[in-house]
């Protein structure tokens, strides 16, 4: 809907737009202020200003090492893109509607509190109030998402390939293992949305858990599809860095497949990735979904 500008002066071009990821922003979303179940860090921020929007409000993914969860505020900032991000522990990540009706602010750049955006505002006044921000001025320079192989594959291991989001999944992923710099939310709590290829076998980060554990929601739905899957501790990895979840992450929640070919909480990603008890039967095909970052 559209807001007001304070004296009575009615903005109608700017309103208040929801994504469940930041993945899959359309020139609906550009020009407006945009709430999203995305995480706060660089990647997130990095796609949501290339799609234009004027203002954005992420999921603070409870920080974790580095403090990446709202890395991407500071980098906005720099740019001219007034941000804030919600508690991980006040909404469910993944799910924009959510952060809109039940988010509480839990930081916001410099841009964003010139506006009146503070620490403990409820999310839908702090995006009201950034309907008020002067739109930044030029193009975001590009952020390349990296893709990296992360072993080579063996006769025991598929190969192990490392991105930093789940947006830059392909096709040709389908059989290898994936370490994905992502939450492992499903978006909207969508089962599509786990993951769009028959991996061998997938690794998130777990974004804090946070409110009703949505940032490990992926899990028992990839095990349902024969998939073992686990996400790193927060404090252990920077989220959207997928080198960072190979280099230091250690597993916080496995699911079922997983347990069962021997990946067990604690583990270093590595370990855990190459003990396994065979290749066994692929996953099942997946139905198609989107990406989230």
């Amino acid at each position: 809907v559209p807001f007001e500008r304070r004296g009575g002066v009615a903005v109608t071009a700017v309103q208040v737009v929801l994504a469940d990821t930041v993945t899959a922003l359309d020139a609906r979303h550009r020009g407006q202020v945009l709430v999203t179940g995305s995480h706060g860090g660089l990647i997130a921020a990095a796609l949501a200003a290339q799609g234009g929007v004027r203002a954005a409000i992420f999921n603070d993914a409870g920080g974790g090492l580095d403090d990446a969860g709202f890395a991407g505020l500071a980098w906005l900032e720099r740019l001219g893109w007034a941000a804030a991000t919600v508690a991980h522990t006040s909404a469910r990540i993944a799910d924009a509607r959510d952060a809109l009706d039940s988010g509480v602010i839990s930081h916001a750049n410099a841009l964003a509190a010139s506006c009146g955006v503070r620490p403990g505002m409820p999310c839908a006044a702090a995006a009201a109030a950034l309907v008020f921000a002067s739109p930044a001025r030029g193009a975001p320079p590009p952020h390349a998402e990296a893709r990296v192989l992360l072993r080579a594959a063996d006769d025991a291991v598929p190969a192990i390939r490392g991105l930093d989001s789940i947006g830059m999944v392909r096709p040709d992923d389908a059989g290898c293992l994936l370490v994905i710099g992502s939450h492992g939310g499903l978006h909207g709590g969508r089962p599509e949305s786990a993951l769009p290829v028959a991996a061998a076998g997938a690794v998130f980060h777990d974004a804090g858990r946070g409110k009703d554990g949505a940032s490990v929601s992926r899990l028992p739905v990839l095990a349902a599809r024969g998939m073992p899957a686990a996400t790193v501790d927060y404090r252990s990895a920077r989220i959207g860095d997928a080198r960072s979840l190979w280099a230091t992450g250690r597993l916080s929640v496995v699911n079922a497949v997983a347990a069962v070919r021997g990946w067990r909480v604690g583990d270093a990603v590595p370990d855990a990735l190459t003990r396994r008890t065979g290749r066994g039967a692929p996953p099942s095909r997946p139905s198609s979904g989107g990406g989230s970052a």
